[in-house]
Formats: C-alpha cells, structure tokens, sequence
C-alpha cells in the first residue's frame, strides 16, 4: 500500500485521486475472533478505510507493561485489515474520549497528586513519552511509508474541547515524528472548537453529526489550503443509564452522509460498528451530575452490537455507491444466535467476605485511600472500620465515587450515590464496635470534559455524627479472578452482594444475549469472560454474548448481585433488548 499524498483539492493515492470513505472499528470492543468479519463487512459496504483508537489504560495497565495480547493484539488487526484490502486511520491518543473509561488514560496516572492532564505537566509527559516510546517502534511498519495499512496518524483527540496548551499538542507531534510516523498528521475538533484544537501544518478534521453545509464551509474558511476530512460523522449516539435507548432513523442518516459526500469530503463513520463495552470499560459523563454510559456500545451503527446488519448498512451502501466504487455483492445476513430459557444459578458466594477475590490484598490506613492510591484500576473497594457508639447515628461521606453501598454488622443500611449527589445515611447503630463495611464501586471514570480528573473510592473523610471515623482497613476487588470463590449450594437467599453461578450445555455455540430480567444490579460472566454491568433501571436489559466465549458442551455462568434477585436463574435470548428508544 501506498503513502497518502495531500493537496488543496484532496487526497491521492498512488498518483491517483483517493477518498476516504471509513468507519470506526474499535479492536477493543469486539472479540478478536469477530474482527475479520466486521473488516469483511465495512468493505462490503463500501469503506476503503476503517479508522480505531488505541485505548493506553488497557495497552499498559502498570507502568512500563506493554500488553499487545489476546484482544489487544492490534498489529493482528492491522494485518487483517491490510488482507482485507482497508487502509487505516489510526487514532493513539494518548487521550481518545470514545465514552471509554478515563478516556483512555491510564488510571495509575491519577495516583500522582496534583498531575494536570493533556497538558505540558512534566509528569503527564514523561508518562506520555514512555508510553509511546513502547507503542510507536510497533507500528512504524505498518505506516503506508513502509507499504503498511495505515495511511495518517492522529494527534490527540478533540482537544479544543479541552484546553488551549499549544505547547502539548507541538510536544505530541514532534514525538510522533522523533518516532518515524511520516504520514501525515491529523487533528480532529468539533465545529466551535476547530482554530483551539488545530495545529500548523498538521491537517485539521472536523466532527459533527449534522450540519454539513455549515461545518465544512466553516473547516473550508479555516483551512483553505486542505481537503475536507470529517473524522467522525456521528449516524448513532450512545445510552447511559437510566436514560433511553438513542436511535436514528437510516434516511436520515444518509441524508447526511450524501450531503458530506455532496460536498466533496473524506468522511469516517463514527460508528461503523460499535461494539460493547466489555467488563469495566465504560466511560461516564460528568456536567455537574455524574452520569455512566451502559455497556453496549451498539452506537445505532451499520452494524449492531453483534455485527448483523441494521437498516443504515444498506442506506449507507446505496449513498456510498452514488460516489464511489462498492464492492459487488448481497448485503451480509444475521449469523446464528442461542436461546436457552430458565438456566438456574443454584450456588453462591459472598462478596464482602475475605474469601472473595483478591481477600489477600489488604492495606490499613488512617483514612480512606482511593482507588489509585491502592494501585487499583476497575471494579470495587471494600472500605471497613468500626462504629464508636450505639444508638442513633449519622453518617456523611465528603464524596463518594461512585456509588456506595453501606452495611452495620451485614445488614445493609443504605445506597450513596455520586449521581444522585447523595452524601448522608441515618440508621441505629446496635453496639458500640459494630463493624461498618462501604462497598464503593467504579461504575465508570469520566472520559469527557473538565471532569477527566476522577479518582475512584471514598474521597475526603467520612463522620460518624460530626467526628471524624479512622481506622481502615481497604480490600481492593477488581475481579480479574474469580476461580477460588468459595462458592457452596444456595440455601437461603443471601445478605449483601453475592456471586451466583451455575452451568447451561450447548451443543453449537453462537452468539446471544444474557437476559437479566428479576435482577436488579451487578456484573456478568461467561467462562471467565467478563461481559461487563447489567442494572435493572435500564435502558439496556440483556448484555451481548459472543460466540467464541462458549464452547461446545457445559459453560460456566457467574453473577455478581450487589442486591437481590426475583428468581435465581437467567436466559440466554436470541435477540437484544436495549430498552425503549427515542430520536
């Protein structure tokens, strides 16, 4: 493959004119074993390009640890997208929003107190710096320079949303050139944010979901000397819990999109295929009231959660054949999907038990330490102390993150939740000494915003009647394993969190979707695979299983309650249900 060349009148490949006609595939999001299907899929639709971020929280979970294993094996994505005949935009970050937790950024950098994000602080560079200095040698073969895939490299990711450090994003291009990346260089922003987050010489792209005969003539004005790119043509929207299930229509859609094409741009679909935020790996919201993002990421995309086919796929195919080549063909057909009803999850395990997971690590401390300073990433931290005094007894958290579930000698007690701004219990304490256990969990870092600083846990100190409670001690739950749970026949139902599993047979695994319908909040997993939250406010009620986690004969299923259950038990559906929609 060959170097991407840039005029004033477009791109050029190979002497000839080239368009870029992409959409966003997140390697991350999908099981690898699905990769080469959703690439075959976004070439049958008419892409030339398929563009993904690279999530670092997940590459280098601790510092210096490069993982490029399993699902993140990202040069396996870009040999197959190269098989398959895509180039590919390539989006580093080291900041990449994408509703994923911290917006990509490693939460082992929030340990450091005071470090300013995105920004020139020497200690978020260092970070930086070191990171690519592992990433980049990686990639560099697979530039169009050296007859890879990748055809430009973006530098950060809408910062004029952000902030206005010229001096970061001059320090991120002269690392990414120091390193050999010598195609060219992008920058992306939203319409009102372009001159903040453009940078000299680099080529400046555009993101909006509507609009487009006022934004390109907008990036036209601004940049007359360039092609027109939008990076990220948003066709769908992502939920967040407690609202409803966003959804456009596909005409309008492709309204849109011709009206892009219309005009002469490149363009990349914001979302081709979605994908799902798997385990913890959502990101959240936060404009003065926190808000988490579900774990599908279906995103109303071309392709939905589970890479079938939705109504966009063909408007978009028809709009895309009115400008360009489209690959002969009938349009893909839904794979095969399970359906099993009444799978019974007959034993259990406590969660706030040191038998759980993890139950070894344990730090004591005066006050509470958050997350980061237990150089934990995802899931829980178990907080425990003792109370003084019986008799009445008020409780304030100076802020919890996220959501705090508070239990004396066992007995729950009551629910703090960020969102809800909730900070304040009431209730009798039975003795002096009672034990006092606050099961806090991350239910998502904000990925978006001035709010990017989010450190997880009990933040502050926490009084029990005005005086200040010490004492701590700290378990961390990530949940990463699961394979020594002390899991016994269910008798009575349990008190507080607990693990429920049980084992449902199959003779051809393909994909479904877990229903949890009678549940009220937790996490899944199926032989392991962590499929990520389930809550019963919605809008999602079904969580996407793919295929590849099963396999013939018996499969293990685990839930994490953090309340109670209808009915101990659960289905396997064929279809999703992402809850009631609005557009």
């Amino acid at each position: 493959m060959s170097p991407l060349a840039v005029t004033s009148d477009g791109f050029s490949l190979d002497g000839e004119p080239f368009r870029i006609i992409s959409g966003a595939l997140h390697y991350f999001r999908v099981h690898p074993a699905h990769w080469q299907d959703r690439l075959r899929k976004a070439r049958t639709m008419g892409l030339n390009t398929v563009d993904t971020y690279i999530p670092w929280n997940l590459h280098e979970p601790v510092p210096g640890e490069l993982r490029t294993d399993g699902g993140l094996d990202l040069l396996r994505f870009l040999d197959l997208a190269a098989e398959t005949g895509l180039r590919v935009l390539l989006r580093p970050g080291p900041y990449i929003c994408a509703e994923w937790e911290g917006g990509g950024l490693p939460s082992w950098l929030l340990a450091e107190p005071g470090i300013r994000l995105r920004t020139t602080d020497p200690r978020y560079l260092a970070a930086v710096d070191a990171y690519f200095e592992r990433l980049l040698p990686l990639l560099t073969p697979y530039l169009a320079t050296r007859g890879g895939p990748v055809i430009a490299v973006q530098v950060e990711n809408e910062y004029g949303a952000y902030g206005a450090d010229r001096a970061y994003l001059d320090h991120l291009t002269g690392l990414l050139r120091r390193h050999h990346v010598d195609v060219p260089l992008f920058t992306c922003d939203q319409p009102a944010d372009l001159e903040r987050g453009s940078i000299p010489g680099v080529l400046a792209a555009v993101n909006f979901g509507s609009g487009a005969e006022r934004h390109l003539p907008a990036l036209r004005a601004l940049r007359p000397e360039q092609p027109l790119l939008v990076t990220e043509f948003w066709n769908g929207w992502f939920d967040r819990w407690g609202g409803p299930h966003t959804v456009r229509p596909a005409a309008d859609a492709a309204r849109e999109l011709d009206a892009i094409l219309s005009a002469g741009a490149s363009v990349s679909l914001y979302m081709f295929h979605g994908g799902t935020n798997f385990g913890f790996t959502n990101g959240a919201n936060d404009k003065h009231t926190y808000r988490p993002t579900v774990t599908s990421y279906d995103y109303d995309a071309p392709l939905d959660e589970a890479g079938d086919p939705t109504p966009k796929f063909a408007a978009f195919r028809d709009v895309i054949a009115r400008h360009a080549a489209v690959p002969d063909g009938p349009l893909p057909t839904p794979s095969k999907k399970l359906t099993m009803l009444g799978v019974p999850l007959s034993e259990t395990a406590p969660l706030l038990d040191d038998t759980a997971p993890d139950g070894h690590r344990h730090r004591v401390a005066e006050q509470p330490l958050t997350m980061e300073q237990l150089g934990q990433d995802f899931g829980f931290v178990h907080y425990t102390s003792e109370l003084p005094a019986a008799g009445p007894t008020h409780l304030t958290i100076d802020q919890v993150a996220d959501r705090a579930q508070v239990f004396v000698d066992g007995s729950p007690v009551g629910v703090l939740e960020r969102e809800h701004h909730s900070t304040a219990l009431t209730f009798t304490t039975p003795r002096a000494g009672a034990r006092i256990d606050v099961l806090v969990e991350n239910q998502g870092r904000v990925n978006y915003g001035a709010a990017l600083h989010d450190r997880k846990g009990i933040l502050g100190a926490v009084r029990v009647n005005g005086a200040v409670l010490t004492g701590w001690t700290h378990r961390s739950l990530d949940l990463t394993d699961l394979g020594h749970l002390p899991f016994a026949a269910a008798g009575h139902p349990p008190v507080g969190p607990a693990f429920h599993r049980g084992t449902f047979t199959v003779e051809e695994p393909a994909d479904t979707w877990l229903d949890l319908t009678g549940w009220t909040k937790g996490n899944a997993w199926i032989n392991g695979f962590h499929l990520g939250r389930y809550w019963a406010r919605g809008p999602q009620q079904r969580l996407y299983v793919p295929g590849p986690v099963m396999r013939r004969g018996d499969n293990e299923i685990t839930v994490l309650e953090l309340h109670a259950t209808a009915q101990p038990s659960v289905d396997l559906r064929d279809t999703p249900d992402l809850g009631p929609t609005q557009e």
